[in-house]
């Protein structure tokens, strides 16, 4: 197509030059320019139009207006100008040559901001509740123009510019503008669409430059790469049954019976979709409610299982892409399974290519030393206090729940977000202005946080791991609480397996090692947790934390978990435990699935363990008396606190209605024939519904008949104890009534 010249001044053949002032110019090349638009693109002036471009590498720069067209003056140093006879500012496009090639374009100077005054405002204040809707790269349609947005936070640069594969990383050609006092800096970039490559390069206040990621980039290169990903969502969900229904009844009066699971090694080698075609089945036939995904955020290095997040707002790469994530979600919620997450909002690493000094200055971490360096893991702090820094994680604890489904966020490391002093040394740490140790920041950060995912997010649960007995955790944040749904319990799970690891003939000296848990229990609503952190690191998977023989172990991974089930509080068993695994997880292999093949022997063995888990988590779904009251001390009596010399634990527990579940573990490695219990006379007989020593488990005691009342003794009942074991019974009452209690399939 021929283009015609008509714009040229008539002096010269060609647009006069109309070249930026020396200080803008110095400026921009220099990428420390807070307004290029003032600048570049199109602007009036007395004698008609001034177009300027700054585009490095370019061979000519030529304005396109239909079929008529001026080549610009080359200014040097990759700016090219004209000065064209126009009235008014016309609709344009550029013509920008190049060695190899001429690309044709719409002049991104030429757009307003395609970010609107109440975003910055919302930002401004710290309650921009969906953030990543408004930062970050988003492909949009602006002014009529398909193109993407870039914006980012960055308020003490000098200068901010957008590079990627599309300008071969040359940041000169997108300088940002600043957005005011907000600390934004803005960019709608025309023709950049999904799946291109990008940073922010930031001049930092000493006029040194940055190469950054996006930090609220939504896709990322699978690492060690480090690049942001142009992204947008297309995918359409099935999960609306699902989300209708989660939040019919409050969890603390339901059943909680977690699988947690690192999703990279529970099959190493699988992505996002073909673990959805896998995991749901395995989890349903084992009957967990839930999945607890161990940090699926984007963490460059994978020994450190993703606690080290530097893409909070991205699900890591290794496995798919963010649609890939959701199809996950779907498959899981679509098995009637809910999908829990580790979320870390504690620290995040230094990697220069992150968030650490982000602009130049401390941004996201506190300004002040003592406050900034985590002292345990070589990270930094949040800045807790910064309204910014608040809102950038409170909004993506929402993003996570509504942007992929999630229905539980398992906050973690939390007592090192609330003291001052966690790990530190006297003159390490600074009071707060009451002169004590609580960071009073953090504390309204996570009541900020809590409170805002239970108001958009119904049904979703927070969980708190929290290891000190700070007050309230799990009350209300309007009762002055943090205002979680439910705490792990640490101390239960550490003086149980105090307990469950001593030889039997010393359990007697460790006896309140199990009752203590009891003392305390409903001062919060609590999770039981048999986590990845305490089968690591030589600590032991939790078989081999048993003493004992190879038959004894088995026999105490089996008792243990019996009571685990039966004691007041939410459960969570990571991977592996399911089947008695005896080395400890690495996350570079994962569980060690051929113990369950049965040229191993593996019938009576780890999938006994198995075929009893899956028994334990049917046995709980179905019987309310284990989950309806956990909260409620009514809800739960000893029968037997005090049989130190026996090692044997008996009490009941009560559903809405009052009926009970009798639970009876026996840690010694012996039989106890005729063994007495004082239970409630009102019930005539018992029957057992759960025994963890039955041979299809790798035992062989069991008592299959019903058990009855003594006449006259207001109650009394004597069991047979299997050795090493748990025993569930349930009432019997009335003719035939045994055919109608509930027990595990097999039985």
């Amino acid at each position: 197509m021929t283009r015609q010249p008509p714009l040229a001044s008539p002096s010269s053949g060609t647009p006069e030059p109309a070249p930026a002032a020396p200080g803008d110019r110095e400026r921009l090349l220099a990428g420390t320019h807070h307004d290029p638009h003032a600048v570049l693109g199109a602007h009036p002036v007395a004698a008609g139009v001034a177009f300027r471009a700054l585009r490095p590498c370019a061979l000519s720069v030529t304005v396109v207006l239909g079929e008529e067209w001026a080549e610009l003056h080359d200014d040097g140093g990759g700016f090219f100008s004209g000065l064209l006879l126009l009235q008014d500012i016309p609709s344009y496009r550029l013509l920008v040559a190049y060695e190899d090639t001429v690309l044709e374009t719409d002049d991104a100077y030429r757009f307003l901001p395609a970010l609107g005054e109440f975003d910055l405002h919302l930002i401004g204040k710290g309650r921009h509740e969906e953030l990543w809707t408004a930062l970050g790269a988003r492909v949009m349609t602006h002014a009529g123009v398909r193109g993407t947005r870039f914006t980012v936070w960055a308020p003490d640069a000098l200068g901010v510019r957008v590079c990627g594969d599309f300008c071969h990383w040359d940041g000169g050609a997108h300088p940002m503008r600043s957005l005011g006092s907000s600390g934004v800096w803005e960019l709608f970039v025309p023709g950049i669409g999904e799946g291109e490559l990008y940073k922010f390069e930031i001049t930092r206040p000493d006029g040194s430059r940055t190469l950054r990621a996006d930090p609220l980039v939504r896709r990322t290169e699978a690492p060690p790469n480090t690049s942001s990903i142009v992204t947008a969502s297309h995918y359409v969900w099935g999960d609306e049954e699902w989300l209708a229904q989660r939040a019919d009844t409050p969890v603390r009066e339901a059943p909680f019976s977690v699988y947690e699971m690192h999703l990279g090694s529970w099959r190493p080698g699988l992505t996002y979709r073909q673990l959805a075609e896998q995991l749901p089945g395995y989890v349903k036939d084992l009957g967990f409610t839930h999945v607890e995904l161990m940090p699926i955020a984007e963490h460059p290095f994978g020994g450190s299982w993703g606690y080290q997040v530097t893409g909070f707002y991205a699900p890591t790469a290794r496995l798919g892409s963010p649609d890939d994530f959701k199809y996950l979600v779907d498959a899981l919620h679509r098995a009637g399974i809910g999908v829990l997450m580790d979320w870390v909002p504690a620290h995040f690493p230094r990697d220069d290519w992150a968030l650490a000094e982000f602009d130049g200055r401390p941004l996201y971490e506190h300004e002040d030393p003592l406050r900034a360096a985590h002292p345990d893991w070589g990270t930094l702090e949040f800045d807790y206090g910064r309204r910014e820094v608040r809102n950038f994680l409170v909004a993506n604890a929402v993003y996570w729940c509504e942007e992929f489904h999630i229905d539980g966020l398992r906050v973690d490391a939390v007592a090192s977000m609330l003291y001052l002093d966690y790990s530190r040394e006297p003159g390490q740490w600074r009071p707060n202005e009451h002169g004590g140790r609580e960071n009073l920041d953090a504390v309204a950060f996570l009541q900020e946080m809590n409170a805002t995912v239970y108001r958009r997010c119904p049904g979703v649960v927070t969980i708190a791991e929290e290891s000190t007995a700070w007050d309230g955790v799990t009350r209300a944040t309007d009762q002055g609480g943090l205002g979680f749904g439910l705490k792990w319990n640490m101390g239960w799970m550490h003086d149980s397996l105090v307990y469950a690891s001593k030889d039997p003939v010393h359990r007697k000296y460790h006896h309140n090692e199990m009752t203590f848990s009891m003392v305390y229990a409903y001062s919060e609503n609590y999770i039981l947790p048999i986590s990845h952190d305490e089968v690591v690191h030589g600590k032991q998977s939790l078989v081999s934390k048993m003493p004992g023989d190879w038959w004894q172990r088995r026999a105490n991974h089996r008792a243990y978990l019996g009571f685990m089930w039966a004691h007041p509080g939410k459960k969570l068993l990571f991977m592996g435990r399911e089947f008695a695994q005896g080395g400890e997880w690495s996350h570079e292999h994962g569980p060690d699935w051929w113990l369950l093949d049965p040229a191993y022997g593996a019938e009576a063995d780890h999938r006994g363990v198995r075929d009893l888990v899956r028994d334990l988590n049917s046995g709980y779904r179905h019987t309310p008396a284990l989950w309806q009251r956990d909260t409620e001390p009514s809800g739960f009596q000893w029968v037997v606190g005090d049989a130190a010399d026996d090692n044997v634990f008996a009490f009941l527990r009560y559903d809405a209605e009052g009926t009970p579940l009798l639970a009876v573990s026996h840690f010694s490695p012996v039989v106890r024939h005729d063994y007495r219990l004082d239970v409630p006379g009102e019930v005539p007989a018992w029957y057992e519904v759960l025994n963890t020593d039955l041979a299809r488990y790798g035992g062989d005691v069991h008592n299959p008949d019903p058990v009855l009342s003594e006449p006259g003794s207001g109650g009394r009942i004597r069991l047979t104890l299997p050795p090493l074991a748990t025993v569930w019974l349930r009432p019997v009452s009335g003719p035939g009534a045994e055919r109608s209690v509930r027990r595990p399939p097999g039985r």
